[in-house]
């Protein structure tokens, strides 16, 4: 931090090299480097903070994507980022944890676990939350 203002260090030449190895080979790379991240997701993660944004994800059957909002919006507020009618129709929404969804990705089992939830109108989305929208237009 220099004055207030978040600095995020970022060697080029090492991102595009960082860019064709396989995933393992880059976190071989950035473990020598000590570090955890590259610079460029240091800068994505900085400016998430310096505009106050979050991330939520969507799942579906051939395609996961992630969603920005403000920090502190509820789940209609996320149904809207995805499409306006979502948000006019919001019903519930169906939250499941990144953590959780990563440790065992099976929807049924975090059911079973009782680590899905369903969420109203009010729910303040969380930052890595998996949400799935119901709604009714």
């Amino acid at each position: 931090s220099w004055g207030g203002v978040e600095m995020v260090e970022i060697a080029g030449k090492w991102e595009v090299e960082l860019q064709e190895l396989s995933e393992e080979e880059r976190e071989e790379f950035l473990e020598e480097l000590g570090r955890r991240d590259s610079g460029l997701e240091r800068l994505t993660q900085a400016c998430y903070r310096a505009f106050d944004r979050i991330t939520f994800f969507t799942v579906g059957a051939d395609e996961v994507r992630a969603w920005s909002v403000p920090r502190g919006a509820k789940a209609p507020r996320a149904a809207r980022a995805i499409h306006s009618d979502m948000e006019r129709g919001f019903i519930r929404a169906e939250v499941m944890k990144f953590a959780d969804w990563r440790e065992c990705r099976d929807e049924r089992k975090l059911k079973e676990r009782g680590k899905y939830y369903l969420k109203g109108k009010d729910y303040v989305v969380e930052d890595g939350d998996i949400l799935k929208i119901l709604f009714s237009v």
